[in-house]
Formats: C-alpha cells, structure tokens, sequence
C-alpha cells in the first residue's frame, strides 16, 4: 500500500474515504459543527443524487445525528498510486513450478492462476468496481465501538420488508449487488410488488470497509447483536435475515439469540449434520448405517470436503496471522488463495468463469487487497473455531424463531430434508433448486430473489 493519506482512519486503522472534506472531519473528531454538518449532508444528497441514488435513500439515512449512532454516508476512491502498486506486485509475480500431476489435485493449476493474474496486472479496471459500489447508497456507522460499512437500498415500495444480508468468506458485499433489482423492484423482475424488500448489506468486521477489530471478541455472537442494533437504527423494528457462509451461521447465532422484531432467517448453507455424522468424518470412519440416498451424498461430500479440500479453514482457524504475511504481501498468493475457493465451490464444473465473469472475481479479490483485509477477514475464522456445518456446534436446537433453507445444487454439501427438519425445528420452508453454488446471490441473482420472495413471504403478515 502507497501509505498516501486519502484513507482516512478512524481509531480502527482501516482504510476508507470520504465523499467531502467535511466527511473527513466528521471521521477524526466524531463531532463536526453543525455548519460543517450541513455541509456535508448536502454535498452527500448532491454526490448521491449525482449517481442516480438519491430517490433509494431511507428517510433517516441523512438524519443528523452525532456520536456513536451517527450514520455517516460514504464514498470510495482508492488512491490511483494502490492500484498501479497493485498491478505492478501482480506483475511481478515470483511464481513457483508447475504442480506435478494433470489435475487439481495439488491444489490450483498453475497455468490457471499464471492467466487471471496476468489479466489482473494489464486489462483489469478497478475504477469499474468502484463505481458499480459508488451507484448504490453506501454509509458508515458505529456499532459496540466498530465503523461498520453497509450498504442500504429501499425499495420504492413502501410495504417492503427489511432484509439483511451477509455475506461470507472468501466474498464480500459484491456477492449481493446482481440481487439489490430484483430484492427491491420485484416488479421489474418478474415479481409482485407485496414481494419487495428494503435491502441491508453490511461488511462484516475485518472484511472490506468495515473496521478491523483491535481486540477479540468479534465473533458471530457479537456481530449477530450488532446486527440487531443496526437495522433498529435504521428504524426496522421488525426484519429478517438472510446469509451463506458466514452468514449462515451469523443468522443462525441471531436466530438463537431472538431479538424483539426478528421474524425469521433464511440461509443457504444451512447447519444440518447430525452428530454420528460428523463424529465419523472426523475418525475417518465409514457413514453411519441406515442413511438415505440423499443423506449418503451429503455425508460422502463432506467426506471429500474435510480430507481434502478443508485445509484453508484448518489455518484460518488456528494460524490466521501466519498465513496473512502471505496474502497481505501478494496478490497472487491472495488470488491463489480465493480463486482456488472459486472453482471448488460455484455451481460450474469447476470453471468458474461459466457463473461469474473474470472481473467480478477480481472485483472480489480487488477489494481484499486494496483495504488490506486479508489476514482482518480470516481472524473471524479463529473467532468462530466452529464446524459450520454441525447442527449441535451451531446450537439449531436453540433456535424457536421460523426458519427457511434453500438447498442449491453447487453448495459444499446439499443438506438433505431429513437433517434439515431435524436441525431446525422451526423449519417452515424448504427447497432444492437446480443451479447455483456457494456464492448463490452471486451466480444465480434472480432464483437467489425468488426464494427469498417465496421463503418470507409467509412471514409478512408480522410486519
């Protein structure tokens, strides 16, 4: 990183912008006069306004308020001087021999990564990826002492439902962005306007502009709570929640932990497995007997998952900060390291570029980079040490709020039907679809809003 002073930090030492200078001194003091304020907030409405998102503004996302619950609009422009820093690291590359076997075996071909770093280094357009965030209304607000970026969309259909969305490992806000239409403008998109959302996209702590966390704690527990407090803030008193990956255990932890206006979760990598499942995975022992078909796939997918494919986690877990040297100081180690993720786990017979295009890939890869958050983002992991995917280290039993899953075909492992009703109690909807992967929202955005639509519409009558 240039180290040029147009990231701002706030006590968190993360990277971010402003859209004004007056958004910068409401950063370093958190008290700004209110002549300066006003200035602001009018230099804001105009940028917004400018970029054709003023009319999706909530009314209270401007409200002048100071302090910790200030909501602070906010704007990206990485320093000119970190993407050509960027591009020139990319170039440079110090690659290693070619693996020695004519499959993924050994991990990520190398003539793979060679090529998309290659595009990365010369024909990639950050400013591209900048812009598509800059168009939507994004902000900043404090949360238990935490700058926390979001992004937050209102439908223009006044009897929306609030939504929040969370993201997961190795994505970020990105993932959601194809799926911001058809959550808010149902009726642009083949929906009914009874089926529209008021759509929030928060940043987990430590990944993109979100603050970095300076001591521990911040784990899913925490951030589930802080959730909470951010759509109160933003004046929902009643919501849903949706994620995968992270945030499939971020709204089962939420779920549990039933704060007043909660309605019920949806989530797309659900906590399913039983226990004598997970205990011979881990003692490599055969699958317990009696398992049905679907349930055999299931256990012989995460069979493969944890022999196999799981050793990223397993550092994460317990040596993040090991393995950030790496990713913090390369970007084709940080390429390696999430492209890898990209072909195992899209619904693409492993070639990734089918569901996602090459730059929105790189948008993703882009954003660690530049706000520096790699080594940020794999500290949750240690924060979860947790099997995401066991029903009884999640603590679904917990959970007496209304629950929906949608089982994509391209996801890690397809939870069966029989693990989900035992899991979830409250499990009120279910459905396996026919295409898309881990990155659901991302690959498939239009199904993505459709199960949405269908899995909370039962839920609409509490709001």
């Amino acid at each position: 990183m240039s180290g040029t002073p147009s990231y701002e930090s706030n006590g968190n030492a993360n990277p971010m912008t402003s859209i004004e200078h007056s958004f910068k001194h409401s950063i370093d003091s958190g008290e700004p006069h209110d002549g300066e304020r006003r200035r602001f907030l009018g230099n804001a409405a105009r940028t917004l306004a400018a970029a054709g998102a003023w009319s999706l503004l909530p009314g209270a996302a401007l409200a002048e308020t100071t302090g910790d619950a200030a909501i602070r609009p906010f704007r990206i422009h990485v320093p000119e001087s970190d993407v050509l820093d960027m591009r020139r690291r990319a170039a440079a590359t110090r690659w290693p021999d070619r693996e020695t076997v004519g499959d993924e075996s050994q991990g990520l071909q190398l003539a793979r990564l060679q090529a998309l770093v290659s595009y990365w280094a010369t024909d990639y357009d950050w400013r591209a990826a900048e812009g598509k965030l800059n168009a939507l209304p994004q902000f900043m607000t404090k949360l238990d002492g935490l700058d926390i970026h979001f992004i937050h969309v209102r439908s223009r259909h006044e009897d929306a439902m609030p939504l929040i969305l969370t993201h997961g490992w190795p994505g970020s806000v990105l993932e959601f962005l194809k799926a911001i239409g058809p959550l808010t403008d149902p009726t642009a998109h083949g929906g009914k306007a009874g089926d529209a959302f008021h759509v929030v996209i928060p940043s987990i702590p430590g990944y993109g502009f979100s603050g970095r966390p300076r001591e521990v704690g911040w784990g899913p527990d925490r951030v589930g709570r802080a959730w909470d407090v951010l759509m109160k803030r933003l004046g929902y008193a009643r919501y849903v929640s949706q994620g995968g990956d992270h945030g499939s255990v971020i709204s089962d932890t939420m779920a549990r932990q039933a704060p007043s206006g909660l309605l019920g979760i949806h989530l797309n990598m659900p906590a399913t497995v039983p226990s004598d499942v997970i205990h011979a995975i881990n003692a490599g022992d055969p699958a317990p007997a009696g398992l049905s078909a679907p349930e055999q796939a299931a256990f012989d997918a995460l069979n493969a998952f944890f022999s196999k494919n799981a050793a990223y986690g397993a550092m994460m877990v317990t040596r993040p900060q090991t393995v950030g040297y790496a990713l913090n100081d390369s970007p084709a180690g940080l390429a390696g390291w999430m492209y890898d993720k990209f072909v195992q786990w899209t619904d693409s017979d492993g070639i990734p570029e089918r569901v996602l295009t090459r730059d929105e890939m790189l948008d993703d890869i882009s954003l660690y980079w530049l706000t520096g958050t790699a080594v940020s983002a794999a500290r949750f992991y240690w924060e979860n040490h947790n099997n995401n995917f066991s029903a009884v280290a999640q603590k679904t039993g917990e959970i007496r709020i209304p629950v929906a899953i949608t089982v994509f075909p391209g996801e890690i492992y397809r939870a069966p039907r029989s693990w989900a009703t035992q899991a979830y109690r409250t499990l009120y909807y279910f459905n396996e679809v026919g295409m898309g992967g881990h990155f659901a929202a991302w690959e498939q955005p239009q199904l993505f809003a459709s199960e949405l639509r269908a899995a909370f519409r039962p839920l609409r009558a509490s709001l």
